[in-house]
C-alpha cells in the first residue's frame, strides 16, 4: 500500500479516513498483531524463492493427443528432472518406464495389470522414485504451496514423505517405510501413484499460457477445452479461430457459416455433432438434394460456400466503415459463362451451379437457406457444452496480456507501412496501439454479453479483416471457393507481419504496453514458421518469438515440425521444437515420448526470483500494507480482534 494519506511526524503515522477504512478491512483477514507479522514473514520468504516455470503453447487447432502429451511431459521438463536424478542409477528403459508412468499413470498401470506385471516390488520401487522426483520439483516452492497442490485425500501422507529429515537413530526412515507399507497393505497404491504423478506435473509447470487458436482443423478442440478447464493456473489469448467460435456461440450468422465451412472442408463434423450436439442432418440432406458432385466438389461444401458468401455480403453492406466493398463479388459473376471479373481481369469459376442464387439479388438467402441457418444458429446458442467452453474463454481469456515483461497476443498490432500504429475506426471512434487492443477486447465481451448487432458483426470482421489484431489479412474465402486461378488466392497482410522482424519496431510495441525491460519479448503465434524454408521462430534479435510451429497436422508438411512450445523458468527462456506425435497408445506400449529439440533463447543475467515477477510485485505491495496494519495496531488506530 502506498503512503497516500499517511504522513510520518516524529515517528507517529497520520491516517486519512480512507486509509483507516482500508486497514480495518484488511484487519478482518489478519485480526491480530501475531497474525499480521506471521503473514509478513511468510510473504517475505515466498518472494525470495525462484519464480515458477511458465509454459507457452499456441495454435493447437484441435490436436488433442499431441497437446495432452506435451501438457503431460511439460515440454520435456519432467524428462530433464528424471535424467538429472537417475542418469547413473536407472538404465534408459527404466527411466522411460518411469516417465510413461508419470505422464499416464492410470493407463500405464492398466497395461501392467493386463501384463500381470504390477506387483508389490514394482509398486514399492516406483513409489520411491516418484517421491524423489516430486521432492526435487517441490524444492523451489513454499511448503504451503506444495501442500495445496496435493490431492486433499493424500495431503498429510505425501507431505510427510516429501519432508523426511535424517535423525540420530534413523527413526524417520523407519517411519516413512511404515507409511509406504501401509499404502501397499491398504490397496491404495494405484490412487497414491496417480496423486504423485499429478503433483509432479503440477509442480513442473507453475503457469500455462495458451496463445490462441484452440479451435478448427483438428478433431477435438472440445477435449482440449475440457482439459484446460481443469488446469490449476492458466491464461488464454484469443486467436482468430477462437474468436470465430465465440462469435458463433453468441449467434452471429456469418461466424456460424464460417465455422461450418471450416469443419466441412476439414471433414471434422464430429466436434459439431458429437462434441456439441449441433445436428447437421437437415443441412446435409439439403446439400445433397440441391447440389451435384459433377465438378468434383462436395455438395455440402457448395452449399455452405453459397450461404457464407450471401451472409458476408449482407454484413459488409451494413458496415461501410469496414471498407470492404471490394469484397462484394457475387454480383459481378457472369452466371451463364461461369466467369467473374476482378480488377479488370476475367477468371473461370470452379462451378456454374448456383441454384439458390437470385442474379438480381444475389446476397439474399433462399427461404430454405434461412430456415436451415436459423435451425443451426439455435443449435449453437443452445449447446450447453459449447456455451460452457466459450464462457471459460471469456473468463480466462483476453485479446492480449502483459505478463512478467512479456507481451502475449495471437496475431499482430495493426501498423502503417512506416511502423506507426494504425488508426482503426471501431463503433464510436478512432483507436490505435494499446487503446485499439483494449477497445477490441471490450467489443468482443460486449458481443457475448449484450448481443447487439454491431458488436456481433465486428466478431466476424475480426476473422476476415486486414486491420483485425487476431487476423491481420484480407481473407480470400470467395476466391479459394470459386476461382481456379490460385494467383487470386494470395491474402495481403497488415504491415505488422513485415515489421515484426525489426528490433526497434518490437521495442516500440513493448513500450506501448508499458514493458521497458531489456528482457522483454513479444510472444505470439498465428503465422506458421516454415522451418523447411529456413524460417526461424526467433525474430527481431530475440524481441519477437513466434511459436506457431504446426501443431495442426495440416500444417506440418509446410512447417517441417509439429509445433513449438516455450519454457520460461528462473534461469531464462528456451524454445522447444517438437516432431510429429503418433498417439498415446504408442507411448504406453513403446515408452515413446515425443521427440523434441531445445534451444536456449535467453539466459537471465541473474536468477529470477518471485520478487521480480508481476505476482511478486503484488506480494511486496501486500507486505507493505501489512506493515502499515501492524503499525496501526501498535498505535491503537485499529483495534485487534482477540
Amino acid at each position: 500500500m502506498e503512503k497516500r494519506g499517511i504522513f510520518m511526524e516524529e515517528g507517529v503515522a497520520s491516517y486519512s479516513e480512507e486509509q483507516v477504512r482500508y486497514l480495518e478491512l484488511l484487519a478482518k483477514a489478519y485480526p491480530t498483531q501475531a497474525a499480521t507479522f506471521t503473514e509478513i514473514i511468510n510473504l517475505q520468504a515466498i518472494v525470495n524463492l525462484p519464480k515458477g516455470t511458465e509454459h507457452f503453447m499456441s495454435d493447437l487447432h484441435g490436436e488433442y493427443e499431441a497437446f495432452y502429451h506435451i501438457l503431460n511431459n511439460c515440454s520435456g521438463v519432467i524428462r530433464e528432472k528424471v535424467e538429472l536424478l537417475f542418469a547413473e542409477t536407472l538404465d534408459e528403459q527404466e527411466r522411460a518406464d518411469l516417465l510413461t508412468l508419470i505422464y499416464y499413470p492410470k493407463e500405464k498401470m492398466d497395461l501392467l495389470v493386463r501384463q500381470e506385471a504390477l506387483n508389490v516390488t514394482w509398486a514399492r520401487n516406483n513409489l520411491t522414485l516418484l517421491l524423489q522426483v516430486a521432492n526435487l520439483l517441490s524444492s523451489k516452492y513454499s511448503r504451503s504451496k506444495v501442500r495445496k497442490a496435493m490431492e486433499p485425500v493424500f495431503r498429510f501422507v505425501i507431505d510427510e514423505l516429501l519432508h523426511a529429515q535424517p535423525d540420530e537413530d534413523d527413526n524417520r526412515h523407519v517411519y516413512h517405510e511404515k507409511i509406504i507399507d501401509s499404502i501397499l497393505e491398504t490397496g491404495s497404491t494405484r490412487e497414491f501413484i496417480m496423486a504423485l504423478a499429478a503433483l509432479i506435473k503440477r509442480l513442473a509447470v507453475d503457469h500455462l499460457h495458451i496463445i490462441g487458436d484452440i479451435y478448427d482443423r483438428g478433431a477435438h478442440a472440445d477435449k482440449i477445452m475440457d482439459t484446460l478447464m481443469g488446469h490449476h493456473s492458466l491464461d488464454i489469448q484469443w486467436g482468430n479461430h477462437d474468436i470465430l467460435w465465440m462469435g458463433a456461440a453468441a449467434g452471429n450468422e456469418a461466424c456460424i457459416a464460417n465455422v461450418l465451412r471450416n469443419n466441412i472442408r476439414y471433414h471434422n463434423l464430429e466436434i459439431l455433432e458429437s462434441g456439441y450436439g449441433i445436428s447437421l442432418r437437415a443441412f446435409a440432406l439439403f446439400a445433397l438434394q440441391t447440389y451435384t458432385k459433377e465438378e468434383g466438389i462436395d455438395p455440402m461444401v457448395k452449399a455452405i460456400n453459397v450461404i457464407l458468401t450471401k451472409i458476408e455480403g449482407q454484413t459488409i453492406k451494413r458496415h461501410p466503415e469496414y471498407d470492404m466493398e471490394n469484397r462484394l463479388l457475387f454480383h459481378t459473376i457472369d452466371w451463364q459463362r461461369g466467369t467473374i471479373q476482378i480488377e479488370g481481369k476475367t477468371y473461370e469459376l470452379t462451378t456454374k451451379e448456383f441454384p439458390t442464387v437470385d442474379p438480381y439479388n444475389p446476397y439474399s438467402l433462399s427461404i430454405e437457406e434461412k430456415e436451415l441457418l436459423q435451425q443451426i444458429k439455435i443449435g449453437f446458442i443452445e449447446s450447453e457444452r459449447l456455451q460452457r467452453h466459450v464462457k471459460f474463454l471469456y473468463s480466462h481469456g483476453a485479446l492480449y496480456r502483459s505478463y512478467n515483461n512479456n507481451l502475449l497476443f495471437h496475431g499482430g498490432i495493426p501498423l502503417n507501412s512506416d511502423g506507426s500504429f494504425k488508426k482503426v475506426w471501431i463503433q464510436d471512434g478512432w483507436y490505435a496501439g494499446k487503446p485499439l487492443m483494449d477497445k477490441v477486447d471490450w467489443v468482443v465481451r460486449q458481443a457475448y454479453q449484450c448481443k447487439d448487432r454491431d458488436s456481433l458483426d465486428y466478431m466476424w470482421y475480426l476473422w476476415v479483416g486486414i486491420n483485425s489484431p487476431v487476423s491481420g489479412r484480407i481473407v480470400k474465402t470467395f476466391e479459394r471457393s470459386y476461382i481456379r486461378d490460385e494467383k487470386t488466392w494470395k491474402e495481403p497482410q497488415n504491415d505488422y507481419y513485415r515489421l515484426n522482424r525489426n528490433k526497434e519496431e518490437c521495442v516500440k510495441i513493448l513500450n506501448e504496453f508499458g514493458i521497458y525491460s531489456l528482457q522483454g519479448h513479444i510472444i505470439n503465434g498465428h503465422t506458421p514458421v516454415k522451418v523447411k524454408k529456413g524460417e526461424r521462430p526467433i525474430r527481431a534479435e530475440g524481441k519477437e518469438i513466434c511459436i506457431d510451429g504446426g501443431f495442426c497436422k495440416a500444417y506440418q508438411g509446410s512447417t517441417g515440425i509439429a509445433g513449438y512450445t516455450l519454457i520460461f523458468n528462473s534461469h531464462g527462456i528456451r524454445i522447444k521444437s517438437h516432431y510429429p506425435f503418433q498417439d498415446i497408445a504408442h507411448v504406453l506400449t513403446q515408452n515413446a515420448d515425443i521427440e523434441s529439440e531445445s534451444e536456449q533463447i535467453e539466459l537471465e543475467p541473474k536468477r529470477v526470483m518471485i520478487a521480480d515477477t508481476d505476482e511478486g510485485k503484488k506480494i511486496c505491495q501486500r507486505i507493505e500494507d501489512l506493515k502499515r496494519l501492524l503499525q496501526a495496531y501498535r498505535q491503537g488506530v485499529v483495534q485487534e480482534i482477540l
